[in-house]
């Protein structure tokens, strides 16, 4: 690991002027990816700005009706929060599937989303990886690409987003509040904040630099009732998904009211199917709607040449999510 200073800031407005002043600082929360990025030289701040200290950890009501998470507030403390249990079990589910009890006990919320792709050419720094070292070429893209993106890739990467927590903030629909670093604020829809690779796979997200998440915002619930996140892994625990999947179903009188859908292990970002979510509108929950809005989902997948089983997979996986979500009663 090389050398760095160490900021411990007491406000926000500490952590946002030292960002400001150092382009190559980053914000520590849990440490739970930048320490192991450090530790493998993928990444090299010359300061880390702590943040854990600040005002953002709670879990309140807001003037939509829904909640809003603080962007300092840990995995465990947010997935089990009652509130969060209560009106978005979709959420907690997703976030309880994620790496250890330990690491979530440490990982904050904002640093979830911030989380950068295990994508192993990405860490191994004798490798070519344009996410790590822009312009020096895609090692994945012609290497082992089993467990790579099937979705909104180019020649220039095809890593995939680990998170869980991301995966089902798509599906539910959320909103980033971002602190800029002249103390002002700005929101950006979850659809927004990540990123496809595009010229510029380096960047993750739409933060603009030395940004920093301060909450988390939800809008009333939709799907309490019926809801289902699925996570193919090639371990049953401690592992990041192959492909997973985030359903919720709003259901009245037999019918769909409203589908939230989103799939992780697929794409650079959140994979939003929002072409499966207008079909099943207004549309009984039943196996064959199921199946026709997995087959829309799936109909524009580009495989690797390791991992065309994931067009499979996937259709699989999102018919079984949204029948486990049709089933389930909370």
């Amino acid at each position: 690991m090389r050398p760095f200073t160490y900021t411990g800031a007491k406000t926000t407005l500490e952590a946002l002027k030292a960002a400001n002043a150092n382009p190559s600082s980053h914000y520590l929360g849990g440490g739970t990816n930048i320490l192991d990025l450090m530790k493998e030289d993928v990444a090299q701040p010359t300061e880390l700005i702590e943040v854990t200290s600040l005002e953002h950890k709670q879990v309140i009501r807001n003037e939509k009706g829904g909640l809003t998470l603080g962007g300092m507030l840990n995995n465990s403390e947010t997935a089990n929060h009652p509130e969060v249990r209560k009106q978005y079990p979709l959420l907690s589910m997703a976030m309880l599937s994620a790496a250890t009890a330990q690491i979530r006990n440490m990982a904050t919320n904002g640093g979830n989303l911030l989380q950068r792709t295990r994508c192993p050419y990405f860490f191994e720094v004798s490798m070519p990886c344009n996410k790590r070292e822009p312009g020096t070429g895609c090692g994945a893209l012609k290497g082992m690409n089993a467990l790579h993106a099937i979705f909104g890739w180019n020649n220039k990467c095809i890593a995939v987003h680990p998170s869980d927590m991301a995966v089902a903030l798509a599906a539910i629909g959320a909103t980033i509040e971002a602190r800029k670093t002249d103390g002002s604020s700005r929101m950006i829809e979850m659809a927004d904040f990540h990123r496809l690779p595009g010229d510029t796979p380096e960047k993750d997200t739409n933060l603009l630099p030395g940004e920093l998440i301060t909450a988390i915002h939800l809008s009333k619930a939709d799907f309490s009732k019926h809801y289902y996140y699925l996570k193919i892994r090639e371990r049953a625990s401690y592992a990041f998904a192959i492909i997973s999947v985030a359903a919720g179903l709003q259901i009245e009188n037999g019918k769909i009211i409203k589908a939230g859908l989103a799939m992780g292990g697929v794409a650079h970002k959140p994979w939003k199917l929002t072409a499966a979510e207008n079909y099943l509108s207004g549309k009984a929950p039943n196996q064959e709607n199921f199946e026709a809005a997995a087959k829309l989902s799936m109909k524009d997948a580009k495989p690797l040449a390791d991992n065309k089983y994931k067009v499979e997979m996937g259709e699989k996986a999102i018919v079984r999510a949204l029948a486990q979500a049709y089933e389930r009663q909370a």
